[in-house]
């Protein structure tokens, strides 16, 4: 049966849409295949076409059985022979699909990443005949995605097992999400990649900074009432309070998030696809597996976490192709919590680098210049006009020359060495005499108080437009000290000017009380860095984080900076115990690589005696060989040293005894001096 046959019998469509045609070509003729197509773009004709063409079964990887279940379903309504193997299945269904599987009926075949961990999977497939693995949300078998999901990375093994072609599909991936998605799931056989337009041109684009975000929210829901809607939120709480809010107000709303019992979110999630005009209140973990064309609206209660994560949310609304409409609000604290969230990730520095560099490209896209549609756009790597449809094209920016007051910014974090955060360079630049400026001599440095013209608030927006514009990242390796960025520096030397939103700056003064944080901007890096520290031992002990160290205990590490064990010995909840169990894996967190360290020594740490152990162990360093530099080597084992030290007076007959005649002989009179000295 030829393609535009199956086409417009089976899917009901008279043509292809742009692109679907050469892709579904390069899958039916056996290419290994990996196709980037805007969401709502008609990915999955794209592999259940071909499926229909070939001799076999197709084997279609998914991340979700909610995806699954919509996709069968579909298809055996076209009178399409497909099946799902998933952990949802009643022991019938699971049967009816071997059934079809043996009797050579099934021509899709949809399972689940986990699925693969099985050794039954393999020899099942074996028999099956597969002709085709195509794989759905591609993206997910790469660190750089947005939502890895590790059992991805046996896919690859699959492929080269059962000696088929693969077609790997997804919405979003940078340049270095597809290279890991080729060396994942194609190794040595290259494939045939299509990139398709990422414009999504019937969505309206729209920012707005955080000012009464649940009124925000409530009023764009009031405006669309009756429009089925989504409503994502950075926590599971705000969904249900938010929801609750929305219902108070009149709408149909539920919320979503992966704590709630499966039961409840299928109930959600069949509610969704059922009823008009609903709106869900989620978490991410909604919406991948719904294919609902008729969502006209998206909302974000909080900053996504990436670029990639936010195209990929709003790309739920608007698949019929209708106008639909987004909004997306911001403010300081939505930064500073996707900021520790990377932070407190167990990624390696410069994967977490990336991530924050990510970070800035859409805090790029929310503090656009110009349109916002071409900004996002030209993330992905394509050229585009104005667009006409997004808050930029509808009410222009408010810009100004920018250039001096970024120079500022960029002068006193390199004054600095690039170590502190925002918060202190903005103590400089204000001109504000804190204990931090003073103890680092900051005071004397040129930049102290030139940035007088702007306030606390405007300075911080000026920062995080400066984040937009990448040109200050935060390090790992530094606990957020800012850096700067290769592009930041023809500014700094004058060969480049830089525009910037006046708007945003005078929205930043006087607005509402900020959510009140454990510790402060310039020690929230280093607290993140010391939960990732204790949650990678509270996991490798099998036991809660707080058995480790409570909260109290880190922020107190973060704001008093123990460079030593004996200062760590002070800090409250460290205990002798804990001291020594812990206690090195935190110091190197905050003090850099620590040498190893005596048990001897470490019993006595947070004790004078502690003290008292290294004069006595350098003064035995300086006399390993006499006075004189010239006698045998000689040394005191560490319990003798600590026994030492732990004399209650400088007796010379129990230094004696402790030591023994030949050692006292060596170190005696040296010891005593010390002890003396205490």
């Amino acid at each position: 049966m030829p393609v535009a046959t199956h086409l417009r019998d089976v899917f009901g469509f008279d043509s292809f849409r742009p692109g679907q045609e050469e892709i579904v070509a390069a899958v039916a003729a056996g290419r290994n295949t990996l196709a980037i197509m805007p969401t709502g773009g008609g990915k999955s004709l794209c592999f259940q076409l071909p499926a229909l063409l070939l001799d076999g079964v197709t084997v279609v990887i998914s991340p979700l059985i909610a995806l699954m279940r919509d996709q069968v379903r579909g298809l055996r309504e076209a009178g399409v022979e497909a099946g799902a193997l998933t952990s949802g299945n009643t022991q019938d269904e699971t049967d009816a699909v071997h059934e079809a599987l043996g009797a050579g009926r099934l021509k899709l075949l949809y399972i689940a990443p986990e699925r693969l961990a099985s050794g039954a999977t393999l020899p099942m497939l074996k028999r099956a005949g597969v002709a085709l693995i195509a794989v759905d949300e591609a993206h997910c078998v790469s660190q750089w995605g947005h939502d890895f999901r590790p059992d991805y990375l046996k896919i690859g093994e699959l492929r080269r097992a059962l000696g088929v072609p693969l077609a790997a599909f997804t919405a979003t991936a940078d340049a270095e999400t597809r290279a890991e998605i080729i060396e994942r799931l194609f190794g040595a056989d290259r494939p045939e990649v299509f990139l398709r337009g990422f414009d999504r041109p019937n969505i309206h684009l729209a920012f707005s900074i955080k000012d009464s975000p649940r009124k925000q929210i409530l009023d764009f829901a009031e405006a669309r009432r009756g429009q089925s809607g989504i409503v994502y939120c950075g926590t599971r709480a705000k969904t249900e309070t938010l929801a609750r809010a929305l219902s108070e107000a009149g709408h149909s709303a539920c919320h979503y998030h992966g704590g709630m019992e499966a039961e409840d979110r299928r109930i959600a999630e069949a509610r969704f696809q059922r009823e008009d005009g609903l709106i869900v209140v989620a978490t991410v973990a909604f919406g991948m597996g719904i294919d609902k064309p008729d969502i006209r609206w998206v909302a974000h209660a909080d900053l996504p976490k990436s670029i990639e994560a936010y195209y990929q949310e709003i790309g739920r609304a608007g698949r019929d192709g209708a106008p639909a409409e987004t909004l997306t609000l911001f403010g300081p604290d939505d930064i500073r919590f996707r900021r520790s969230q990377i932070d407190e990730g167990l990624a390696p520095p410069e994967r977490r680098m990336a991530d924050h560099a990510r970070l800035n490209a859409l805090l790029g896209l929310a503090e656009a210049l110009d349109c916002r549609r071409a900004t996002l756009l030209g993330y992905f790597g394509e050229d585009a006009q104005a667009c006409g449809n997004c808050d930029l094209c509808d009410r222009p920016a408010e810009v100004f020359d920018a250039t001096t007051s970024v120079r500022m910014a960029l002068s006193a974090a390199l004054r600095t060495g690039e170590r502190f955060g925002a918060g202190h360079l903005i103590d400089i630049l204000l001109g504000q005499e804190t204990d931090k400026v003073r103890q680092n001599g900051h005071a004397e440095l040129p930049t102290f108080g030139v940035g007088k013209d702007y306030d606390r608030r405007q300075w911080q927006a000026i920062f995080r437009q400066m984040m937009g514009h990448d040109l200050i990242r935060p390090d790992p390796e530094r606990h957020g000290g800012l850096t700067m960025t290769e592009r930041a520096r023809p500014i700094l030397r004058g060969e480049q000017q830089i525009r910037m939103r006046r708007d945003t700056i005078r929205a930043a003064k006087g607005t509402g009380p900020r959510v009140k944080a454990l510790v402060g901007e310039e020690d929230a890096p280093l607290l993140s860095a010391l939960k990732a520290r204790r949650r990678a031992l509270s996991e490798a002990a099998g036991v809660p984080a707080y058995i480790i160290f409570t909260d109290r205990t880190l922020v107190e590490m973060a704001q008093t900076r123990p460079m030593t064990l004996d200062a760590m010995a002070h800090i409250t909840g460290v205990g002798a115990k804990k001291l020594a169990t812990y206690g090195r894996e935190f110091l190197a967190v905050v003090a850099g690589a620590s040498a190893p360290v005596h048990p001897q020594r470490l019993k006595l740490a947070g004790r004078d005696q502690g003290g008292l152990f290294d004069r006595l162990m350098q003064a035995q360093t300086e006399l390993a060989r006499g006075p004189d530099g010239t006698g045998k080597p000689m040394s005191c084992p560490a319990n003798v040293l600590a026994r030492v030290a732990t004399l209650g007076s400088p007796d010379e007959a129990a230094l004696r005894r402790v030591l023994g005649e030949r050692h006292a002989e060596r170190f005696g009179g040296a010891f005593l001096e010390i002890l003396r000295d205490s």
